[in-house]
């Protein structure tokens, strides 16, 4: 590539959504995160990923703030930058599908408090869960962003990819970004991956990938080289391990090459040093685990991303069975399988974990089935790219027949409804949508912000009564 032919690439920084998701379980306070927007807006990122995937939860539930507070103070510190958040398709930020009303209403509201670009993903790679959302985002003038689960497997071939791609680009989508959590895309393999993927749409691609199993640089810099538009990245204190590859690594590593970024060194170690006395107070409290800053090359053999591992190991220390670990571990790639081969990525990642911990520690696979598996093999998460494995799924669910329509399609409309019941506790239009997504926490939180603006003690209320995988 001549000089003439320059294609700087551009970068999304992730320090205030998955960076702090992956090494501290989103537990960054609002209050940390103000002081230093007016620099992260004067860097020049591409977008500043801020919002959604586990924020929203974890604010209402263990931080005791309003997720849509949050987001307009972020776009009130950045007015010159694209602000993005994560999206799980016709699940939205939660742990079901949502009736396609729920869906369009809080894209609408996403947009309205300040969110500029929305990457959209499905769990099974299931597009007809991706539809209502792309649409939405069309419709609302938001750049809508397709990401797919990046997986191993028999059915995941180059073939596999580039006719989603072409997929993807006729439903209305603006980008393509591939979501590797698990950190599975090798150097090489990534390679021809973009370069086939690159020939197949016109789409830009963004590469999302986590260090997990020490790949993720290289990773980055062979998908630069055939042709990725955007790669995203966190600032060094809070980077590699479970997160993405240092922001001022990649902007170095790219300097003075047709890439070259056209970032500020100065200004990012600035921020570096910002955030640094925070992991470092993180550290001492033990909010960050040191083991989550290394590299795990079971995430390698197992396929299996950071914070299902760390799922994975909680549940074993609740049942007190810890030793069983690596006969979970084992367990996990053949309870994917059973399950169409299904990428590990939330909530899929919580329904295969679970299984495979119950199968072996009932000492028989599918002794006991949860609930969420159950639905899997109803259909009830949509289609999954393998067929199920049929004799576990007559074990599982008997004679009921799969559905194989969109999952939404059989939910009625919801909106009314929730409006109803949350209106006595509401304060603001986007209340309904908290509501929407986490009833019983959502109430928690209205009673202590009633009890905040009125005077009553607010410690007084629990607000973790019930326990969802962050």
């Amino acid at each position: 590539m001549s000089a003439a032919e320059k294609k700087p690439v551009k970068i999304v920084e992730t320090i205030l959504r998955d960076a702090h998701q992956s090494l501290i379980a989103t537990r960054m306070p609002t209050e940390v995160m103000l002081p230093i927007l007016s620099k992260l807006d004067q860097v020049g990122y591409y977008a500043l990923e801020c919002w959604g995937g586990a924020t929203f939860d974890t604010c209402l539930r263990f931080l005791h703030e309003d997720p849509w507070e949050r987001l307009r103070k972020i776009r009130e510190g950045c007015p010159n930058t694209k602000l993005q958040m994560l999206f799980r398709g016709q699940n939205i930020l939660g742990y079901r599908p949502y009736a396609d009303d729920v869906v369009e209403y809080f894209v609408q509201r996403s947009v309205a408090n300040g969110i500029d670009i929305i990457r959209i993903f499905d769990c099974l790679n299931d597009l007809r869960n991706l539809q209502t959302a792309v649409s939405a985002a069309n419709k609302e003038k938001c750049h809508a962003q397709v990401a797919l689960s990046y997986t191993l497997g028999d059915a995941y071939t180059l073939e596999y990819w580039t006719n989603i791609a072409k997929r993807i680009e006729e439903m209305g989508a603006d980008s393509i970004c591939i979501k590797d959590m698990a950190g599975l895309l090798v150097p090489y393999e990534s390679e021809k991956l973009i370069t086939a993927m690159k020939e197949a749409t016109k789409l830009p691609i963004e590469i999302h990938t986590h260090y997990t199993s020490g790949c993720a640089s290289m990773t980055l810099m062979k998908c630069v080289e055939a042709g990725a538009d955007i790669i995203d990245t966190a600032i060094s204190p809070f980077a590699m391990g479970t997160s993405q590859p240092a922001t001022e690594v990649m902007v170095q590593t790219f300097k003075g090459t047709p890439y070259d970024t056209g970032l500020d060194l100065e200004l990012l170690a600035e921020i570096a040093d910002y955030f640094r006395e925070y992991r470092d107070e993180c550290l001492k409290t033990g909010l960050l685990n040191p083991k989550n800053l290394g590299v795990d090359i079971k995430t390698l053999l197992y396929q299996v991303p950071g914070g299902m591992l760390s799922n994975l190991t909680s549940q074993l220390k609740d049942l007190h069975a810890e030793d069983k670990y690596y006969e979970v571990l084992k367990e996990v790639p053949n309870v994917r399988n059973d399950l169409g081969q299904c990428p590990l990525v939330t909530p899929s990642s919580q329904i295969v974990g679970s299984q495979a911990v119950m199968n072996v520690i009932q000492g028989e696979r599918y002794k006991v089935a949860t609930k969420e598996t159950k639905d899997m093999l109803a259909g009830k998460y949509g289609a999954t790219v393998m067929p199920f494995n049929e004799e576990v799924r007559k074990k599982v669910i008997g004679d009921v027949e799969p559905i194989t329509c969109r999952p939404a399609d059989l939910i009625p409309p919801e909106l009314d409804q929730l409006n109803k019941e949350v209106e006595p506790y509401k304060k603001q239009e986007e209340d309904v949508l908290s509501y929407a997504l986490f009833p019983q926490v959502s109430m928690d939180y209205f009673k202590y912000r009633d009890a905040q603006q009125t005077g009553i003690d607010a410690n007084l209320f629990d607000m973790t009564n019930t326990a969802y995988p962050v």
